[in-house]
């Protein structure tokens, strides 16, 4: 990505230097924080996991910040792809006659308080509705190398365009209609709108990319190569694999690797909302 030198957004949080801590949780645990790992590793929403866990007093104190240079690059090219975002979604939705509502980035280490609930870093980054902020321990972006092999700088802007993909569900209102109608269905028909959900974030992934690109020349060959192989990994078929499991398409909720694939790769091409409507769409 061309990012150096570019507009950082202003629309931060940095709370890297306050440490949290929940005393007496209660439902917690290794158990559920590994639900939630699973979860928001795939870029879900954590509500429904994190409610509940952790019931005792928050505890905050405020200790000095060191960044690493490595972080501190990560930060920089966040605060871009945020920026870019930004841009992109104002123009879009200014197009269709609204005006974009501009999220805000929290950057945290080892745990944080959000509308959604006491999170530790092991859920990876998230985005709450709740307070309509994302959430990212920049040290995900280490995770996001070793343990996916997704190497270059396009996957981490592939996660935080993906978690505005959730926050522009929001703002549409798709999100709640989902998760109303996920309280009164099955599990199988709630993890298949779930599935459409996310496949429609990974599109308006898509649509960010196509924009950004026409709009400032921001990607460089090759980006859009290491986004679909981020893409690639983080497919539920392939966590599933990965795990050892077999693969169980009733299971899944956020999409296989080849559906991330081609939804993300909808968005890009095409630049539409339209295009991206997982809910109509009799074949994902």
């Amino acid at each position: 990505m061309r990012w150096e030198g570019r507009r950082q957004s202003d629309n931060i949080e940095d709370r890297r230097g306050m440490r949290i801590s929940r005393g007496g949780l209660v439902g917690g645990g290794i158990g559920t924080i590994a639900i939630a790992l699973l979860v928001m590793f795939l870029g879900g929403d954590p509500t429904a996991v994190l409610q509940g866990v952790g019931e005792g007093q928050v505890q905050t104190t405020q200790e000095p910040y060191v960044e690493s240079e490595r972080e501190g690059e990560w930060r920089q090219q966040t605060a871009v792809v945020l920026a870019e975002t930004e841009d992109a979604w104002n123009r879009v939705i200014a197009e269709l006659g609204g005006q974009y509502r501009e999220p805000t980035l929290v950057f945290f280490s080892e745990a944080v308080q959000s509308a959604c609930g006491y999170a530790e870093s092991a859920v990876g980054p998230f985005y709450c509705p709740g307070d309509e902020k994302l959430y990212i321990d920049l040290r995900f972006y280490q995770q996001l190398e070793a343990q996916l092999g997704a190497k270059g700088d396009f996957p981490r802007a592939y996660v935080v365009s993906h978690e505005v993909g959730h926050h522009v569900q929001n703002l549409m209102g798709i999100s709640n209609r989902v998760h109303e109608t996920q309280q009164r269905v099955g599990q199988v028909e709630a993890n298949q709108l779930s599935v459409r959900l996310e496949l429609q974030a990974d599109c308006f992934a898509g649509i960010w990319a196509h924009d950004a690109n026409q709009a400032s020349n921001f990607l460089e060959p090759g980006d859009i190569e290491e986004g679909l192989g981020a893409a690639s990994a983080i497919g539920d078929d392939t966590l599933q694999r990965s795990a050892g499991q077999a693969v169980v398409p009733d299971a899944f909720t956020h999409g296989s690797s080849e559906q991330r694939i081609r939804w993300f790769t909808t968005g890009f091409h095409t630049g539409s909302l339209e295009a991206c409507d997982t809910f109509k769409a009799a074949d994902l």
